[in-house]
This record gives C-alpha cells, sequence and structure tokens, in this order.
C-alpha cells in the first residue's frame, strides 16, 4: 500500500525534475558531477497559511505546476523509495509555463 503524504499549513510537497545528462554541446554529465536541480513538479499543496484573524491564504502554486526553487529550500524526504522536498511555499520563486 502506497504512503500518502499530505503537507500542512503552507507546506508543499515537491517531486525533483531530473537533472539533465547531457550538455547543450553533448558531452555526458557523470552522476557525480550533476548539480541538483532546481526545479520541480508540486505533487501537493497543504491547507495555506494562517493570516490574522484566523483566515488561510491562498497559495499560488497549484498540484502539478512545474516550479524553480531556491538552493537549499526545503527539507528532503523519501516515502516508499520516492525522493521529494517539503518546502515552504516562500522557497517557491516563480512558476515555469
Amino acid at each position: 500500500m502506497a504512503t500518502k503524504l499530505t503537507p500542512i499549513g503552507d507546506k508543499v510537497l515537491v517531486k525533483r525534475l531530473e537533472a539533465e545528462a547531457k550538455t547543450k554541446g553533448g558531452i555526458v554529465i557523470p552522476d557525480t558531477a550533476k548539480e541538483k536541480p532546481k526545479q520541480g513538479k508540486v505533487i501537493a499543496v497543504g491547507s495555506g497559511r494562517l493570516l490574522k484573524g484566523g483566515k488561510l491564504g491562498a497559495f499560488t502554486v497549484k498540484k502539478n505546476d512545474r516550479i524553480l526553487f531556491s538552493s537549499y529550500a526545503g527539507t528532503e524526504v523519501t516515502v516508499d523509495g520516492e525522493e521529494y522536498l517539503l518546502m515552504s511555499e516562500d522557497d517557491v520563486l516563480a512558476v515555469i509555463e
């Protein structure tokens, strides 16, 4: 049975996109030299940020958005052998269209 991971509050669950295996010039990059990509796909979002007055703020990202995030964003978590990042929506820099 697959484990379901649901973020809480203003947290976003992200699946990091794979790094390119070749440069634009065709040079193959070994796994040890690859930089971790700073792009990912939103898998799930929490309930929203708690605002003054007790209301929840809406997210600017949604499930399946392709996003760009900062280098040291989030916490790496592994669920059922899959690696994810759990980060605050503040760590999301942009939505890629």
